[in-house]
């Protein structure tokens, strides 16, 4: 496949290697952290390696970190003696639909799967004997292609539940599809916030103007170098992203592109790399890393399937000026070598040390990045 393919002609990888990118949990990789290339001062660090499918992270009240996985499972991690290092890991829930997302509030554990989100209450005062589950919302549809969710809380005090497009690009009929949804905690007034966006999986709040920034992965088989994936921004709701009639800041979409105007859409605050799937994003709040790196955005790539040169698997920054995305570059990468991905980001999380998590889906891992003037 050349940069130059377009659509559906371009040549498509083996199956059964596409579907071992698209589940890599399936392949546990030995996580190789002395390839890992950061910048001056920082090093990167195993949290926990006991962790198969690690995706999305959130942090408890008590300083417990929350994984979820596509492969059924929820874990929680514990670091009990404070060196950096989780050395308990607790399973909090087997059998659950592809529980991708997690989020804390109030002591409780929230889990969304493919249609449902679900909550574990008082949990950090049960980590080795959870309790049932209550269901917050079983509404959301049943599709499984880009049915995985990220969710968290927002600053108005809602949850946000992505659904993402059941297609590569599709013109559904059901407006909850490529949408940003939002409730109530206990999963009453469940509402549209933002539409066109294909599937993200991963958001945050600027912690000075709390307004949603998103990661959307743009779609496949229109070559090699487009569309981007994109880094968007809503500063209200009722906002449109643009799928699947335009793509990144310009691009019409070859089947839907003629319904909607060029002005009609919101175009991405970045476009990022094309096809690196970008999911897992945050603002940086903490004081460990240099000043020039606090209120910037933190991306995690999962890695390109299908691109014939892969991309992507690395950790990218976005720098802001204002409240706008000024520049986008490698902040660490190593993850691939020669061709071959042995780890895979998912998501980030910030710890209250000012360290930084990255979860890792194909090594099973969560990793710890820190920084130290003058190493």
């Amino acid at each position: 496949m050349s940069g130059k393919c377009i659509f559906t002609s371009c040549l498509i990888l083996p199956w059964a290697l596409a579907l071992s990118l698209i589940h890599p949990g399936n392949l546990l990789a030995e996580p190789r952290l002395d390839d890992i290339r950061l910048p001056p001062g920082f090093s990167i660090s195993i949290y926990s390696d006991k962790v198969p499918g690690a995706r999305s992270l959130a942090l408890g009240k008590n300083g417990t970190v929350f994984v979820g996985t596509r492969e059924g499972k929820v874990y929680a991690l514990v670091d009990t003696n404070r060196d950096g290092r989780a050395d308990r890991v607790f399973t909090i829930a087997s059998g659950l639909n592809q529980p991708n997302g997690v989020a804390f509030r109030n002591g409780s554990l929230y889990v969304a799967e493919i249609s449902r989100v679900i909550r574990f209450d008082n949990i950090e005062q049960r980590l080795g004997n959870p309790p049932k589950p209550v269901v917050v919302n079983d509404s959301f549809p049943t599709k499984s292609l880009h049915g995985w969710k990220f969710i968290r809380f927002g600053p108005d005090g809602k949850i946000y539940v992505p659904v993402g497009a059941p297609c590569n690009v599709c013109d559904k009929w059901d407006r909850r599809f490529a949408s940003i949804m939002r409730m109530d905690p206990d999963g009453k007034n469940l509402e549209i916030f933002a539409r066109g966006i294909r599937n993200t999986v991963g958001f945050d709040w600027n912690p000075l103007t709390r307004e949603l920034w998103f990661t959307d992965n743009g779609r496949d088989w229109m070559g090699e170098d487009m569309p981007p994936d994109e880094l968007n921004r809503a500063t209200r709701p009722g906002l449109h992203f643009g799928f699947p009639y335009w793509h990144g800041k310009d691009i019409p979409d070859p089947q839907f592109g003629k319904k909607m105007i060029r002005g009609a859409f919101v175009p991405p605050e970045r476009e990022l790399g094309p096809h690196v799937a970008s999911l897992g994003m945050r603002f940086y709040t903490g004081n460990m890393f240099p000043a020039e790196y606090r209120t910037q955005i933190f991306i995690a790539e999962h890695g390109s399937w299908n691109r014939s040169d892969p991309v992507g698997y690395r950790i990218t920054l976005v720098r802001l000026k204002g409240n706008r995305a000024v520049s986008y570059e490698v902040f660490a990468d190593g993850w691939m070598r020669d061709g071959n991905a042995w780890g895979r980001p998912v998501d980030l999380q910030v710890m209250p040390d000012g360290s930084l998590l990255v979860s890792d889906d194909r090594a099973g891992a969560v990793y710890r990045i820190t920084y130290r003037r003058g190493k």
